[in-house]
């Protein structure tokens, strides 16, 4: 009986099934548990952690272990205050997020625009995060998760601001107070993390899993080497819709692209297929495809007389 109320427990906590699943995981394991060990750690009897090492320690796991892992400790969905608060506790709060007192927003923010890491991680999060109307440009959910996470063992380490299940609240340790002047820009900085429309989506996104598609890697050019020619080559169409420049030849008035003397014409993976067989020689145009192109349109006809040529 008790192997199964653990089960159904797990089954009902999402945060519980993904640590479960990191420590199947070796890789996963063994740095999670060597952040925890460090966040901790007791310094001294005025100091119950080191901040530096602990956050060096997370910065270290999340960027080391596979997001497979990783996102589902920070980003598990939640249907009750136990699931939401082992979500919150995931790194380990009480040091990498708090501290005695808050800072001011705007100082927190220089220190890290101080810091070249940072900087830099920082910008990619108001590059990738940036809400558009209620959501992410392009619906770009993985690029504003990956900038998040980024961020979690610098100087703004965001966290969940406590235990809610219902409407999680995600906000840096610090405050507005004392800004003067400047606290309608300090407000708007702090409100980049708590009212982030595209980053409660995307989080959103990843704990449902259904509906919302992300953004897959852009695929690379397939690239189509014909045999050298002997002779000066025929300029190639290089205005097709979906088609990559051409780097075959040399434009009289141009430099030149290619040094070698093979010739190769250029196509957006995504707009073609190829079914290059040896006894078959054409290209496969995918259903539903916008291309002007056609296995026995321009681009067979302009391969077959390339070909000729070469002989």
């Amino acid at each position: 009986m008790k192997g199964t109320d653990s089960a159904a427990a797990s089954r009902s906590n999402p945060c519980l099934e993904a640590a479960k699943a990191c420590n199947l995981n070796d890789n996963c394991k063994k740095l999670r548990s060597a952040y925890i060990s460090t966040c901790n750690k007791e310094v001294s009897a005025s100091e119950h952690c080191s901040q530096r090492r602990c956050r060096k320690a997370l910065r270290h796991f999340f960027d080391q272990v596979p997001s497979a892992y990783s996102y589902r400790l920070l980003f598990c969905p939640c249907k009750d205050q136990a699931c939401a608060e082992r979500r919150r506790q995931t790194i380990v709060p009480d040091c990498s997020y708090q501290e005695t007192e808050k800072p001011n927003c705007l100082t927190l923010r220089s220190q890290c625009r101080a810091e070249p890491l940072c900087r830099s991680r920082l910008a990619d999060f108001h590059s990738n995060c940036q809400a558009f109307l209620t959501s992410c440009s392009r619906d770009n959910y993985q690029a504003c998760l990956d900038s998040y996470t980024g961020l979690i063992g610098l100087d703004l380490t965001p966290n969940y601001v406590d235990a809610s299940f219902s409407n999680p609240m995600i906000s840096l340790w610090c405050s507005c107070q004392g800004s003067g002047n400047m606290e309608e820009e300090c407000e708007k900085f702090l409100k980049d993390f708590t009212e982030n429309a595209c980053l409660r989506n995307a989080i959103q996104a990843f704990g449902n899993g259904t509906g919302l598609t992300f953004s897959p890697k852009a695929l690379p050019p397939l690239l189509l080497t014909l045999p050298p020619s002997t002779g000066r080559a025929a300029s190639l169409p290089c205005s097709v819709n979906d088609s990559l420049p051409c780097t075959s030849s040399t434009q009289e008035s141009g430099s030149k692209v290619n040094q070698s003397t093979e010739q190769s014409l250029c196509f957006s993976e995504k707009s073609l297929t190829t079914a290059l067989m040896p006894e078959q020689k054409t290209l496969v145009e995918p259903k539903g495809s916008g291309s002007q192109l056609s296995s026995t349109g321009t681009v067979s006809a302009l391969l077959v007389f390339l070909a000729k040529t070469a002989m």
